[in-house]
């Protein structure tokens, strides 16, 4: 529906979202190595690093062969895999346009850990809908609901370019499209979409980041903010400039006797 392609939301508490571009990175780097390890080396990687509710309920027994760290560590690992280069880029784009003001309002540890948190939740919910499935769970989408709706939540009103039906760019509103999001990923949980995609592990990360967010965010920084168009940032202290001397208006001439300057009758 709505491809984000940036936004006019400047950071106001920190320099640079190095937690956005570190997650970023890590995605990146875990993809690039399970996709050049070959099919076999990516099956293995989904099997010992994908979330699988089944294993983790102890219902089902993951073969000893693909056994590579405690079940509860899935919960986190499944997050930076991926299927294939669109889903890891598409995860990645609402990331890097979203992410960097998440992390400037709750600053770089509390994010890292609300993003971990959200992913988190997203496989809790996954497992919780589905507790006997043994269809792994692979991918960030968890984490990035988590961090759509708080950016939701504190910028609803800063503009930012989108591609409407991947064709049309417009400039509009965050909240509009990001509503537009959370709802649509609502509506098919609740139609049962397609198989291929949890939609339960978006709902999951959504509630998460709507409650994570307003408990970690930085002391001072306000819910709903106004677009940056629409506030206008105080210029800082100068010191004050001595205004220029005037010349200062000679004095009047006193009138004298005999000068010719007293009005009188003609």
């Amino acid at each position: 529906m709505f491809i984000p392609l940036y936004d006019t939301n400047r950071l106001r508490h920190i320099r640079l979202q190095y937690v956005t571009i570190g997650l970023i990175v890590a995605n990146a780097l875990v993809y690039c190595a399970t996709a050049l390890g070959g099919e076999n080396f990516t099956n293995a990687a989904v099997l010992g690093l994908g979330f699988i509710p089944a294993v983790v309920h102890d219902t089902a027994e993951l073969d000893p062969r693909f056994v590579v760290i405690p079940e509860s560590l899935s919960y986190l690992t499944y997050s930076f895999l991926h299927a294939d280069i669109f889903h890891l880029g598409g995860n990645m784009l609402f990331l890097w346009v979203f992410g960097d003001n998440v992390e400037d309002a709750l600053g770089h540890i509390r994010y890292l850990i609300f993003y971990l948190l959200c992913a988190v939740a997203g496989a809790a919910f996954q497992s919780l809908v589905a507790w006997d499935s043994q269809v792994p769970l692979i991918g960030a989408s968890g984490a990035i609901a988590g961090v759509v709706v708080a950016y939701l939540i504190l910028y609803p009103r800063v503009k930012v370019w989108v591609l409407a039906f991947a064709r049309i760019p417009l400039r509009i509103p965050a909240f509009i499209p990001l509503i537009l999001w959370v709802l649509f990923q609502i509506v098919m949980f609740a139609a049962g979409g397609e198989d291929q995609i949890s939609w339960a592990c978006h709902i999951g990360g959504i509630i998460a980041g709507a409650i994570l967010v307003l408990v970690l965010r930085s002391r001072g920084v306000p819910l709903f903010h106004a677009a940056d168009d629409d506030t206008v940032a105080p210029l800082p202290d100068q010191p004050s400039v001595p205004a220029e001397p005037v010349a200062a208006e000679p004095p009047a001439t006193t009138a004298r006797w005999g000068r010719g300057n007293l009005s009188g009758p003609n």
